[in-house]
């Protein structure tokens, strides 16, 4: 992210919105009032409107004429028909970067795994900071994988469908309730995806790279139908 100095107010306010609404306070659902959360940021209220349309062109933001602006809701439905995507382009998107990555790319794939192996993943439902580095550590890390990918029509949609795994994967994380039938080693997964890509078998990367989103999407969705710890204190507020 950019020193948010030189940031425009409209792009400031875009950015910690979209921030919050990725990673942080701000959840499926709650409601977004334009004064409150020019409280909130301490920024004006036409950069927050504008912040607020720009976010709703990128379905994180709901916008309705009689009930205001609203934090995108969230559904099995949509998670299903979104990982199915993000599998379908993932797939895409590796294989070109591992048919076209070098020696730099292989080191940034090295790199960000290193740095998602040291960061612990959040304790409880409210340690925002820790869940915040974990999302950005690693979607540095899957960021890597496809980095090398020539396509670039391909990587724009392979962000625009990551930051849409990050918002669910977010509510599932801040959750960190139990679920012993969905026992994962996501550390394990990741390394097993890195061995694939570095030796470049096509076939291996792209079989466990899907087979990871699968496990994810799983998670998630039992996380959709298990109580939301949040909802009481997020529903209905800024």
């Amino acid at each position: 992210m950019e020193n948010p100095e030189t940031l425009s107010l409209a792009e400031r306010a875009y950015q910690r919105l979209r921030s919050e609404i990725l990673y942080g306070d701000l959840m499926p659902g709650q409601r977004l009032r334009p004064a409150d959360l020019q409280d909130k940021f301490q920024l004006g209220l036409t950069p927050i409107r504008e912040a607020l349309m720009r976010l709703s062109s990128e379905n994180l933001v709901a916008l309705d004429t009689h009930r205001g602006s609203r934090v995108s809701e969230t559904s099995p439905a949509e998670l299903s028909d979104l990982m199915a995507t993000r599998r379908s382009i993932e797939s895409l998107c590796l294989t070109s970067a591992m048919t076209h990555g070098d020696a730099a790319w292989e080191a940034e794939v090295v790199s960000a795994m290193h740095l998602l192996t040291k960061t612990p993943l959040p304790r409880s439902a409210k340690d925002r900071e820790a869940a915040t580095l974990w999302e950005s550590r690693h979607r540095r890390f899957h960021s890597a994988l496809v980095g090398a990918c020539q396509e670039k029509w391909l990587l724009w949609f392979w962000n625009i469908l990551a930051d849409h795994s990050e918002r669910y994967r977010k509510f599932r994380l801040l959750q960190r309730m139990p679920n012993k039938n969905n026992a994962r080693d996501i550390e394990a997964e990741h390394h097993a995806i890195m061995q694939a890509v570095l030796a470049r078998d096509l076939q291996k990367a792209t079989e466990l790279m899907s087979a990871h989103l699968t496990a994810t999407e799983q998670s998630v969705a039992w996380g959709l139908q298990a109580p939301n710890p949040l909802s009481a204190s997020t529903k209905g507020s800024t």
